[in-house]
């Protein structure tokens, strides 16, 4: 019986955590290539891993005392209709995305978008507000540098300039949320809605902490403090105030970078793959990262790539476009999937089909825009 719950245990932790499995995997493979050597100790971005470790701490101790779902439910509520409610949820996973990162957004949005459909009985638009809340979090989170984790990856390695990045980034972002209000518009019809008033409040020396702390991750990732002193500060308080949210950080995300970082620099060593990828990235720095999202997602796409150019700037944009497309083109989608499907069982081909569609959509007209402004 013990053997029998160890199976289903690491059966369940790797269903959980494929992405970390794999790089896991392919981190030790081209470890047989290129044996380990103090060449390694250079492969690790330590800032980046500290600062979206800092960022998911913090996250998570605002999530604790439902910070993000009571100013969401209360910005739901001011809206009378079904179109302008889902779009205030997509709005909310788009701004969230920006602040929070797009797999927290979902993971925090999500369950508010069930909450009002189920309740309002809007069901019929639960596939739709899934997929949207999940283009707008993987979309919305590629104006801030720390609003995707492949964002903060590039910020520090090439210590892209504040407001170059954001010069980079608003074209694009600008046309998604144009794009995204226009397909609610079109396919969410005004009706009535009506949503529960539950009175709630926020514990306020919490509230007031952990903004603080928030403000003070940000600072870090901007640069204006360093990131030793979050490292110590944030970790400091937590484990006073909230030690839940120093276990719920994502620490598979945080490995799937180690691995990823091993993976990508024992790739950069191996001489014919690096005359190859030169080659390819030379040719359209955009398009491949694009592509290479769609079967490998953006973050490893980020790392991988990353090593073989320093044209920051198409990167940037390809694998932050490239997050929309396949399932797996982001890491945030397979979380959308997951819980779409645990809701809505028997609905898992319409899901798919729909997201394809309108994935891809969203796909070919920012790519091209992007080449258009080239």
């Amino acid at each position: 019986m013990d053997k029998l719950h160890l199976t289903q245990g690491v059966t369940g932790f790797v269903k959980k955590n494929v992405v970390m499995v794999v790089a896991m995997a392919a981190a030790l493979i081209t470890c047989l290539i290129i044996p380990p050597d103090h060449a390694y100790l250079d492969y690790f971005d330590v800032k980046t891993l500290t600062c979206l470790f800092c960022v998911l701490a913090v996250v998570c101790a605002l999530k604790n005392i439902h910070f993000f779902y009571l100013l969401a439910k209360k910005i739901v509520r001011i809206f009378k209709n079904a179109r302008m409610s889902i779009l205030a949820l997509v709005y909310i996973t788009f701004i969230g995305s920006m602040l929070i990162a797009n797999d927290m957004a979902l993971l925090t949005f999500l369950p508010l978008g069930l909450y009002v459909l189920t309740s309002t009985g809007k069901h019929r638009y639960m596939a739709f507000t899934f997929i949207m809340q999940n283009i707008a979090a993987n979309l919305g989170g590629m104006l801030t540098p720390f609003g995707n984790p492949q964002n903060l990856y590039l910020y520090t390695k090439f210590e892209i300039p504040n407001g170059e990045f954001i010069q980079i980034m608003l074209p694009p972002f600008v046309l998604a949320v144009l794009l995204i209000t226009l397909c609610c518009i079109i396919f969410v019809k005004p009706e009535p809605l009506t949503l529960k008033d539950e009175p709630f409040s926020l514990p306020a020396g919490k509230t007031t902490v952990y903004l603080l702390l928030f403000a003070l991750a940000i600072a870090i990732v901007f640069r204006g403090i360093s990131y030793w002193l979050g490292l110590i500060i944030i970790p400091g308080v937590l484990l006073f105030m909230d030690r839940e949210a120093l276990k719920m950080v994502d620490y598979p995300l945080l490995l799937t970078f180690v691995f990823f970082f091993i993976f990508s620099g024992n790739m950069a060593r191996i001489d014919a793959v690096r005359e190859l990828f030169s080659m390819l990235l030379e040719k359209n720095t955009l398009l491949f990262s694009v592509l290479s999202c769609q079967v490998i997602s953006n973050v490893p796409s980020a790392i991988l790539l990353s090593q073989f150019t320093g044209n920051y700037k198409d990167l940037l944009l390809g694998v932050n476009i490239g997050g929309v497309g396949t399932l797996i083109a982001s890491l945030a989608s397979l979380i959308t999937f997951r819980e779409y499907t645990k809701q809505n069982k028997g609905k898992t081909y319409y899901y798919v089909l729909l997201f394809t569609g309108f994935n891809f959509l969203f796909l070919f007209v920012l790519t091209v825009f992007v080449l258009l402004l080239q």
